[in-house]
C-alpha cells in the first residue's frame, strides 16, 4: 500500500492543479448554476440582496417547458441542428470525395474550403446579415439583389425574417462556415484507408461504387460519428452567429441560448440558470453515449 501511494504521489501532484481548476470552474459552477435555477431569483432586487430568495425546486423548469415561447425555441433548435448537420455532412463529404481523386490544385481548394473556419462567427454573421437582407424589389441588397440581377426574382424572400422558417436561413452561413471542417475529417479518413483494401476490392471484381460502398464507407463510420458529435454539440449551443445576424433577437430565430441571454439581461437569473441547465442536459444526451461507447472500444 505504501509503495502504491509513493508511485501515485508524483502523478497526483502533477494533476492536482488541473483537477482543482476543473472541479471549481467546471463542476463547481455547474452546481452553482443548478442551485440558482431552483430559486425564485427573477428580479434585479433579489440579485442585489434586497429581497431574500427561496427555493422553488423544479417550478422554473416546468414553467419554461410549458411556455409556448420556450417550446418555439426548442423547435427552432431541432430544425437548426438537423439542417445544419445534414448540410455540413453532405457538403463536407462531397468535397472530401472530390479531393481524394486527387485533382490538380488540391492544396488551393483545400485552403479555400477550410478558410471559413478561420473566421469568427461574429465576423461572418455581420457579412451574412447583409447577404440575407430581407428587402425585396427596389432597394434590395445581398442575395435578393443578386437574384434580381439574374432574373430569378421568385427566389427572393425574407430570409431570417420569415415568420415560419426564419431559423433555417441561419443554417446557410453555419453550413458555409463548418463544411470545410467536416471535409478535413472525411479527407483524413479517406487518406487513412490503405490502398491495398481498394485494390483488393477491384481485384475481386467490385465496381468503383461497390468499392466505396463495401470497403471505404464502412471505414469512415467512426469519422462520421465524430463529425456528428462535434457539429451536433456546436449547433445545440449556437448563439453568436444567430445574434450577429438577427440582433436584436427575433422571435423567428430564437433558440434556448438566446432565451438564456435575454433572461440574464432582464435580471431573471433563475430562469437563465434553468435554461442553461436544460442546454447542458441536451448536450450531455448527445455526448455522453459517444464517450461511453468510445471508452468501451478502448478497453
Amino acid at each position: 500500500m505504501t509503495q502504491r501511494i509513493r508511485r501515485l504521489g508524483p502523478p497526483l501532484l502533477l494533476l492536482a492543479p488541473s483537477l482543482v481548476l476543473v472541479g471549481v470552474f467546471v463542476y463547481g459552477l455547474i452546481g452553482a448554476n443548478f442551485a440558482k435555477s431552483v430559486t425564485d431569483d427573477h428580479s434585479a432586487a433579489t440579485a442585489n440582496g434586497v429581497e431574500p430568495t427561496s427555493v422553488v425546486w423544479f417550478q422554473n423548469y416546468t414553467t419554461l417547458l410549458k411556455s409556448e415561447e420556450f417550446q418555439h425555441s426548442l423547435i427552432n433548435l431541432v430544425l437548426f441542428t438537423v439542417v445544419f448537420l445534414l448540410g455540413t455532412l453532405v457538403i463536407g463529404f462531397v468535397w472530401a470525395w472530390l479531393l481524394d481523386k486527387p485533382i490538380r490544385g488540391e492544396g488551393f481548394f483545400r485552403s479555400v474550403y477550410l478558410f471559413p473556419m478561420a473566421v469568427s462567427f461574429i465576423a461572418s454573421g455581420v457579412v451574412w446579415r447583409w447577404l440575407l437582407n430581407s428587402t425585396q424589389g427596389e432597394g434590395a441588397s445581398g442575395l435578393n439583389r443578386l437574384f434580381q440581377m439574374v432574373g430569378l426574382d421568385f427566389l427572393q424572400n425574407n430570409w431570417w425574417n420569415n415568420v415560419t422558417f426564419g431559423i433555417l436561413a441561419i443554417t446557410i452561413p453555419a453550413i458555409w462556415q463548418l463544411s470545410g471542417y467536416v471535409m478535413a475529417l472525411f479527407l483524413a479518413g479517406f487518406r487513412g484507408i490503405p490502398d491495398e483494401l481498394r485494390e483488393a476490392g477491384r481485384m475481386d471484381g467490385a465496381s468503383e461504387w461497390q468499392v466505396y460502398r463495401h470497403v471505404l464507407f464502412p471505414q469512415l463510420t467512426p469519422i462520421m460519428l465524430s463529425a456528428l458529435i462535434i457539429i451536433g454539440h456546436m449547433s445545440l449551443k449556437s448563439f453568436d452567429l444567430i445574434m450577429s445576424i438577427s440582433k436584436p433577437a427575433n422571435y423567428q430565430t430564437k433558440v434556448p441560448a438566446v432565451d438564456m441571454y435575454l433572461a440574464k439581461s432582464s435580471f431573471d437569473y433563475a430562469n437563465a440558470a434553468a435554461i442553461g441547465t436544460i442546454l447542458l442536459v441536451i448536450v450531455a444526451l448527445v455526448i455522453v453515449p459517444y464517450l461511453v461507447k468510445t471508452n468501451r472500444q478502448e478497453k
